[in-house]
């Protein structure tokens, strides 16, 4: 037997469709693609104006335990769901997120799928794409250049050097410019500050990028940032600065939406991509909305677990968007479970039942938040061989208490044909009673739906607010944001806000430290313990395995 293809071997011997051809299985004319290249294009404004009356199909929105070493391979379920359900004969449409250089080059890798559920080609996807996140970030740092000479001008706006809140940022994670210090050196060099990075995918122009509905909603939130506050403490915003038109210049084409492909040729519209962890965690509004105009199934994912990608996808953009997911996918492992149940990942791959019992609770208490949305809900193994049918049949009988459909996908290994299953069962529970509600509603204040956010859905005793974040809730209600759902900060890796707490943490103290209003994006960002907007590189980052061979061919993408 031979080595285990890569990721990276198996998409590069798979033949692809010419994007104009991918464009027809959805009834998209080849006048309405501006390609990059032969596999490649987006979606003209014109094409998009056109469907807009066009009945909206199914969505379906697939999201996940909480992440841990073992890993849980969402994005790849989501992927072969959609080659699942296009062989079943659906029109079907993939509505994903673009990845990010951070993790590409950092511990997590690409974010294109995985074995032969891949969107293509995976490794222009992990790079630079379509150029939308360097659009971005040139938009996001010309603002900060434009608040900078604005103060070395005069500052005519009075701006509190002391209290300017927009940073800078860029797509790689460096630690070193989490804190820095501009404008050193002679009195023409700029006005010396303490100024910060994020990544770019936790700035808001990302944020906004991915909630804006067309080019003129776009220009409207982006004069609504606040980037600092006046001597006088009340908000400067991009608008009083003047720079929206700037900024929406360099966003005219990054808005437009990415065709792409699976290996099956199951089209896939990627746009956008914050994080979960430190942003709303879901792709474009425009990008969804014009899949389910175009496909009677369209298949989305929410960044993280449901306690992070899940709750922002149904708390923010369905109530921005006006969204109502048909059904919804929690993916799970069962090497995953049973880490949460206290095995090391070296004994993984040894049956435990003992240990897949303790650890199905934090699968159940994601059942359990989605049932709490009123929304269907089933739940997928994605499999590994080294999965016993005893461990299967645990599982299985576990969830048969809670009443909740289980499959078992073996989308890695068999593309569509092992998603097979899992598809049918969507299509089911697409049909069936939707009650879906949000977890708060608009006027309830913001340290309440902090507090809401924490206990119901991360099983907190009670939050504990450092006094700092209680001024600035403060301020935030008094500017009027009041009504704005909170995005929280947290990490990935726990329902607590402690990475180490695995399972279903009970009765713990969640930390907020600071809380700020993206009046942009339209909401209010709550950080937690130790999370950080700007990740740095472990020790060994995965930037060291990338290259360019002999031939001209990137290899080391995972």
């Amino acid at each position: 037997m031979g080595a285990q293809k890569t990721d990276i071997e198996i998409a590069r011997e798979t033949k692809l469709e010419p994007i104009v051809n991918v464009a027809k299985k959805l009834d998209v004319p080849e006048d309405a693609l501006e390609q990059y290249g032969k596999y490649k294009a987006k979606l003209s404004e014109d094409f998009l104006e056109s469907i807009e009356n066009n009945k909206p199909g199914k969505l379906i929105l697939v999201t996940a335990i909480n992440p841990t070493p073992a890993g849980e391979g969402k994005t790849t379920v989501s992927i072969g769901l959609a080659q699942g359900l296009s062989r079943l004969g659906q029109k079907t449409c993939l509505a994903l997120r673009e990845p990010s250089l951070g993790p590409c080059f950092g511990v997590k890798g690409g974010a294109a799928g995985g074995g032969y559920s891949q969107v293509v080609p995976m490794d222009e996807l992990n790079l630079h794409f379509t150029g939308d996140f360097h659009a971005i970030t040139v938009a996001n740092n010309l603002l900060a250049a434009l608040i900078d000479n604005h103060i070395h001008q005069g500052n005519k706006l009075r701006i509190d050097t002391r209290q300017i809140l927009w940073k800078r940022c860029m797509d790689v994670n460096d630690r070193s410019l989490r804190n820095i210090v501009v404008g050193l050196g002679a009195k023409g060099d700029g006005f010396v500050r303490e100024d910060h990075f994020v990544i770019t995918v936790a700035s808001e122009i990302m944020a906004i990028f991915c909630l804006a509905s067309d080019m003129k909603d776009l220009k409207k939130r982006l004069s609504e940032i606040i980037v600092a506050y006046n001597l006088d403490g009340e908000p400067v915003t991009a608008g009083e600065l003047n720079a929206v038109g700037a900024m929406a210049a360099l966003l005219k084409d990054a808005i437009k939406p990415n065709m792409i492909q699976t290996l099956e040729h199951t089209p896939a519209i990627v746009h956008g991509g914050p994080f979960a962890n430190i942003a709303h965690g879901c792709n474009s509004i425009i990008a969804t909305k014009t899949a389910m105009r175009l496909a009677d199934y369209t298949v989305t994912e929410a960044g993280f677990g449901a306690d992070l990608g899940a709750e922002k996808f149904l708390d923010i953009k369905c109530r921005k968007a006006g969204l109502k997911p048909d059904a919804v996918v929690i993916v799970a492992t069962i090497r995953a479970l049973k880490y949460n149940g206290g095995v090391a990942k070296a004994d993984l791959t040894n049956e435990n039942i003992e240990a897949l019992k303790n650890g199905s609770c934090n699968l159940i208490k994601h059942v359990e938040n989605i049932k709490s949305y009123g929304l269907p809900v089933c739940v997928t193994i994605n499999k590994f061989v080294s999965d016993t049918d005893a461990e299967v049949e645990c599982l299985k009988e576990i969830l048969g208490k809670l009443d909740v459909p289980f499959s078992v996908s073996e989308v890695w290994a068999k593309g569509g044909e092992g998603a097979l299953d899992l598809a049918k069962d969507v299509m089911k529970l697409a049909d069936s009673e939707n009650n879906f509600h949000y977890l708060y509603p608009d006027d309830l204040g913001i340290k309440e739906k902090i507090e809401t956010l924490a206990t119901k859905i991360y099983g907190a005793g009670n939050v504990e607010f450092a006094p700092a974040a209680l001024k600035q809730i403060a301020k935030i209600e008094e500017l009027g944001f009041r009504e704005c759902p909170v995005c929280m900060a947290k990490t990935q890796y726990s329902l607590s806000d402690d990475p180490k707490t695995l399972g279903r943490p009970d009765g713990f103290t969640f930390h907020i430290r600071e809380v700020y209003v993206s009046a942009g994006a339209g909401f209010v960002v709550a950080l937690s313990g130790s999370i950080t907007t700007m990740p740095g590189l472990s020790a060994t980052p995965a930037a060291y395995s990338i290259d360019v061979d002999d031939d001209g061919n990137i290899v080391g993408l995972f």
